[in-house]
């Protein structure tokens, strides 16, 4: 009888625990479709995606004191493809080569990814950053540094 309770009682923790969780999901199901529409992001919304993927704290504020941004931009700024290269090497702390390890420019660490084919098709570190491309950058940044993580 007692086992049957800690087994009933197990049963209604997970039940809770998963009908408490349901609305988070669809938070995130509504933040990830907000950004897959939006065909100019802000620094803002750049870097609040990237880090909380790269498992920092998701704020401009954050990665601007970390000087993962490039520099002079504001959290309203349209994000541009080679200060987003920056912001993806740095908070993902991926190793470059020897020009990017020296300058830590946007412009290396966009050819960086280049390099790596995180970036790729018709691109210039100039354009704006869509949300379809900073989630498939990410996607590709992250399988790039799991099967590295796998590998070693």
């Amino acid at each position: 009888m007692k086992k049957m309770l800690t087994n009933t009682g197990a049963a209604l923790v997970f039940l809770l625990l998963f009908a408490l969780s349901r609305p988070l999901y669809a938070q995130e199901a509504a933040k990830l479709e907000a950004l897959l529409e939006t065909p100019a992001l802000s620094w803002e919304q750049t870097a609040a995606f990237v880090l909380e993927a790269a498992s920092a704290e998701p704020s401009f504020d954050y990665a601007a004191g970390q000087k993962w941004l490039p520099k002079n931009v504001s959290p309203g700024d349209t994000a541009r493809l080679g200060g987003v290269a920056l912001l993806l090497m740095r908070s993902f702390d991926v190793k470059g080569g020897m020009f990017y390890s020296m300058m830590k420019s946007p412009h290396h660490a966009y050819r960086e990814l280049v390099y790596k084919r995180v970036i790729s098709g018709n691109a210039d570190p100039g354009m704006p950053v869509s949300g379809r491309q900073l989630i498939l950058m990410v996607n590709r940044l992250l399988a790039m540094t799991e099967k590295a993580g796998v590998s070693e």
